[in-house]
């Protein structure tokens, strides 16, 4: 950000076409350019990353109105939204049956990604915050969604895989498994075998951020070839989250 203003941000729900493809076109640039990431629907000639979900979606944009840009997005969906769409996205992957049976208010979240110019700053906060205040709009009680590892060389990912399964993985009541034709074990390495310093290192960002929540992982991960990724579930039950917990989620206006 060296040579600009400092960022003013906002975060609103998109609603129109060109909010969507705003959103859109900044998941082209992290998740295709980036990452390396395909599919059936990306337009590649409008750089526009895009599937069959996203007319059922909400999707939360934060601006830098500083620059005029949308810098940051969320996806997420409710469970009426789910109904309309036919199924979660998450169920192409994961079994969610445990979870959805569960009778708690649950949101899927998704294609969670910042411009490149604003990780490791507040962008993030302030995406949450709006993202909080999203989640006591609709009185939602559980979070979930499939977090990513770049790559899906399991071998180079044994380490950070293991450490989730043995150290994080979600109580049975919530503890939905990747799909029986896809699943990946995860407890590849025996747990005192692990460096756990060694191998959080090498979880993302986004996943240490949900862990350090109070949140878990579901049982297996799913290697997703299309997106040049190893996916796993993440679950965050809201009712669990401490005091301190909750002010870091739900902002300094909660």
């Amino acid at each position: 950000m060296t040579g600009h203003a400092a960022p003013r941000f906002s975060v609103r729900l998109a609603t129109t076409q060109q909010d969507l493809e705003a959103a859109q076109r900044l998941r082209y640039r992290v998740f295709v350019q980036e990452l390396g990431g395909g599919g059936d629907l990306v337009d590649h000639a409008a750089e526009l990353e895009r599937d069959r979900f996203d007319p059922f979606f909400d999707h939360l944009v934060l601006t830098d109105h500083t620059r005029n840009e949308v810098v940051g997005v969320y996806r997420v969906m409710r469970a009426d939204q789910a109904r309309s769409a036919g199924q979660f996205y998450s169920e192409e992957e994961y079994d969610l049956s445990r979870l959805l049976g569960s009778g708690r208010r649950v949101l899927e979240l998704g294609r969670s990604c910042l411009h490149p110019n604003y990780r490791g700053g507040m962008a993030m906060y302030h995406l949450w915050t709006g993202l909080a205040k999203y989640i006591r709009a609709h009185d939602i009680e559980v979070l979930f969604g499939v977090a990513s590892f770049h790559g899906t060389d399991v071998e180079e990912l044994a380490e950070p895989l293991s450490l989730l399964h043995h150290r994080h993985l979600a109580p049975e009541n919530l503890r939905v498994r990747a799909q029986p034709g896809a699943f990946q074990r995860m407890d590849l390495i025996e747990e005192d075998a692990l460096d756990r310093r060694r191998a959080m290192v090498k979880v993302p960002s986004l996943i240490k951020a949900y862990l350090r929540l109070g949140g878990f992982v579901g049982e297996g991960a799913f290697i997703d070839h299309a997106f040049n990724t190893t996916d796993v579930c993440l679950i965050l039950d809201t009712a669990s989250m401490n005091e301190r917990q909750a002010r870091l989620y739900q902002g300094a206006d909660a």
